[in-house]
């Protein structure tokens, strides 16, 4: 049986035709998974900074404080139930709060939904705190830190896996001196540096 002569030029075609378009081909698919990665990446990157800050004075990246002093008729009863009652009433909040208790036989704390008022028996001044949830960070801090768990424990592993696929894919996209084999290594080397570089600095996780 006579063997048929293989067809190098069609081969040759083929690979030359791989070469050509399999950039292209990485280009299209580098950028629609960074569109599909759009969303989240707003959310993980705006809740990081948020998060990253949690230690500075007065900032609490879920919740904004407001603030109020006033005045009520003074002395206020000894009684904290009483007292209370006339805050409220000074104050016209009609909600029925959580706890009350004297902190000193002269401070009343008052607990009111996301509120706490510091009453003072003697000069009757109060001093009110109240939290507000930030709309956007309060979520978006929920979903970072993953306390959701169950399917967006899956939905934040695709995220990586896209984020993994958009660095890697990003350093083949342009050949030459530009690409990967020139100022391209440069830049990769530059930002792995970074990191290692602080840890080394800081002493690392046991410093």
């Amino acid at each position: 049986m006579v063997k048929p002569v293989e067809d190098t030029s069609v081969w040759r075609r083929a690979k030359k035709r791989i070469r050509k378009r399999w950039r292209p081909l990485l280009r299209a698919l580098h950028r629609d998974a960074g569109y599909l990665a759009i969303g989240l990446t707003v959310i993980y990157a705006v809740s990081g900074i948020a998060i990253n800050h949690i230690g500075d004075e007065g900032w609490n990246p879920n919740f904004s404080t407001e603030e109020s002093t006033t005045d009520v008729p003074a002395p206020l009863p000894a009684d904290e139930a009483q007292a209370t009652a006339r805050v409220l009433a000074a104050l016209g909040i009609d909600e029925k709060p959580s706890d009350f208790y004297l902190v000193t036989d002269d401070q009343l704390e008052i607990y009111v939904g996301e509120s706490i008022i510091h009453a003072t028996l003697s000069t009757g001044h109060v001093y009110t705190e109240s939290q507000h949830p930030r709309w956007f960070l309060r979520v978006a801090n929920w979903l970072h830190k993953n306390r959701a768990k169950s399917a967006w424990t899956y939905i934040a592993d695709s995220y990586a896996v896209f984020l993994l696929f958009i660095a890697v894919s990003g350093a083949f996209m342009i050949r030459g001196k530009k690409g990967i084999l020139g100022r391209g290594a440069v830049l990769i080397v530059l930002g792995a540096v970074i990191p290692f570089l602080y840890v080394q600095l800081s002493g690392g996780p046991g410093g």
